[in-house]
Formats: C-alpha cells, sequence, structure tokens
C-alpha cells in the first residue's frame, strides 16, 4: 500500500507538472476578464459569517423565501480552477440571482499574485489585481477559489512549495490571506464580502487541502466574510478529504443524462483519467479557457458557490 501511495506520488507530480502548464500554468497571459451570461438553478448551503449591515426591511425579507432582495454585483477571482468555471458559474449567479457578473481568473496564481503593492512579480497585470478591480466595479461580492499553488509556479511564492518549506508555505498562504481579504474590504469602502471558495479533496497531498481550507475559514470568521464549501460537493459523504475520480449520480444529474457519465452504473466522472486537479472533462490544452463541454463537477461547485450567495442575501 505505501508503495502504491509513493508511485501515485510521483504519478501524480508529474502530471500535475504536465497538466497545470497545459492549463497556462504559470499564467500564459491569456486569461482576461469576462462579462458573463445566464441560467441555472439550486443547490446545498454552506458555511457562514456576520453579514454586512442593513435596514430593517432588508433584514426581513432576507428571511422571505423567493428571489433576493436585490441582484448583486459579483466579481471572481482564481486561479486554473476558476479559469475553467467562470462561465458556467456566471451562467448560475446570473439565472439564479439577476447577478452582474465580472470574473479576472489567471492560471496558475495564488493569492500573492492578486495582492496590490507587493513589488514582487505576479502573474497578474496590476489592472487585474483584486483592490483595482474592487475599485473599478464596486462588487457586493468577490469570490476567491484557490486549489493553493502548492508547487510554486508563481514566482510571487519566492519558491516557498509545500513539499520542502512546508510551515513556511502555509504561514504565507495565511498571511496572504489576511492582505488580500483587508485589501478587498479597503477598496470595497467595507461592504465588499469575500467568498473563500472551500477546495475539494486533493489526491497527492490531502492534508494539505484541509489545512488551506482551514486558513480560508479562519479569514473568513476574522473578516465577516464568506465561506462556500464547493469542495465538499465532488467529496465522498463518507469522508469530505478523499479523493475519487467518480460519485454517484445526483438526482439533477440522473435526469440530465450529459451529467450522469455512467448513467448504467448510476455514476458520473468528476476528473478525467490522470488529471487530479482539474474538473473540465475536456482535453487540457497550451491556451487555457473556460471549460467548452458539460461537466458534472464544474456544475456541483458553480450551484454551491451560488446557494450561498443567494443565502447571504435573504
Amino acid at each position: 500500500m505505501r508503495k502504491r501511495k509513493r508511485s501515485l506520488w510521483g504519478a501524480g507530480v508529474v502530471a500535475g507538472l504536465l497538466l497545470l502548464g497545459a492549463c497556462g500554468d504559470p499564467g500564459s497571459g491569456d486569461a482576461a476578464p469576462a462579462d458573463l451570461p445566464q441560467a441555472s438553478e439550486s443547490a446545498a448551503r454552506s458555511g457562514s459569517s456576520a453579514g454586512p449591515s442593513t435596514t430593517p426591511r432588508e433584514r426581513a425579507a432576507r428571511n422571505a423565501p423567493g428571489k433576493p432582495v436585490r441582484a448583486p454585483k459579483v466579481l471572481y477571482l482564481g486561479d486554473s480552477l476558476a479559469m475553467e468555471n467562470q462561465v458556467v458559474l456566471g451562467q448560475h449567479l446570473k439565472g439564479r440571482l439577476g447577478a452582474r457578473y465580472r470574473s479576472a481568473p489567471y492560471s496558475g496564481t495564488t493569492l500573492c499574485d492578486y495582492l496590490d503593492g507587493t513589488g514582487e512579480a505576479s502573474l497578474v497585470p496590476d489592472k487585474d489585481k483584486a483592490a483595482a478591480l474592487v475599485r473599478a466595479q464596486r462588487p457586493d461580492y468577490v469570490i476567491l477559489q484557490f486549489w493553493g499553488n502548492a508547487w510554486g509556479y508563481t514566482p510571487c511564492m519566492k519558491g516557498i512549495t509545500y513539499d520542502k518549506r512546508r510551515a513556511e508555505y502555509f504561514d504565507r498562504y495565511a498571511a496572504d490571506a489576511r492582505r488580500l481579504a483587508a485589501q478587498i474590504r479597503g477598496a470595497g469602502g467595507g461592504r465588499t464580502r469575500v467568498v473563500w471558495v472551500l477546495q475539494g479533496p486533493d489526491a497527492i497531498t490531502p492534508d494539505r487541502v484541509r489545512r488551506v481550507n482551514a486558513i480560508y475559514q479562519a479569514q473568513a470568521r476574522a473578516s465577516g466574510g464568506l465561506v462556500a464549501d464547493a469542495g465538499k460537493t465532488v467529496a465522498p459523504g463518507a469522508d469530505r478529504y478523499t479523493w475519487v475520480e467518480k460519485l454517484p449520480c445526483t438526482a439533477y444529474e440522473r435526469a440530465h443524462a450529459a451529467y450522469c457519465t455512467e448513467p448504467g452504473a448510476g455514476l458520473t466522472a468528476l476528473h478525467r483519467d490522470k488529471d487530479y486537479l482539474h474538473f473540465c472533462l475536456a482535453p487540457t490544452t497550451a491556451r487555457s479557457r473556460p471549460c467548452p463541454v458539460r461537466s458534472p463537477g464544474i456544475r456541483r461547485m458553480a450551484e454551491a458557490v451560488t446557494s450561498r450567495v443567494a443565502s447571504d442575501l435573504r
């Protein structure tokens, strides 16, 4: 069993290097902000924190069923996971909440790439730094989805990687989370809320993702942010941090054939074979892009994030 785990680690690291490179990691520069259209429906709630100040009428309306009090303005930032998810998430937010939506993901990035005024090499241009976009767009919510960049693809991490400098990696990641949340809040005049998207299981380093998610949760509690546990929707119910390639189809997936990839077995694929990280079921390409095919994992996560924003609006 130990030998098998070592071979999975070796295969996973090599596969990860190839796949992240194919996706444009570190940053091919082709990822541009996008304004995206309409579409979908419901999901499950997760995570919580104190909301922004509201009038009594708004608080009462939040508890009423039906549509949110107002259509939110949403900004979505992140790495290659956000790159592949951005169209589907935009469709869910627009279709369900009437959201005004903007996305600016860059493959291969981590939190430090979106920090303003660091003076460090970054894969994100100044115009698309988080604070710059918040000042320009004035969103109600900034959704952040980052896997954690454990292998040092971005220059701003200065070679700090999970496998070689573990304690320093987590310290740096927590510090960057604090700085990014503060910059977003400052740029938004204190009214923009950060939504931290929790990640799904990691096939290679399962404890790493558990600890990265804990950093997101702690930061949300400390700064009045929100947590959307999208990663739970792509994990087996019995174990939140066990990686699987396939899961039983949901009722929605069974009713929509494109989302239940193995209907005879009642299973749906979350990942392509040998891609342990991404959820797009289309082959990766040298030019990073939104996922061009229906992919159950992406849809599940988009539903979870949309539901979290919806529950905060009510």
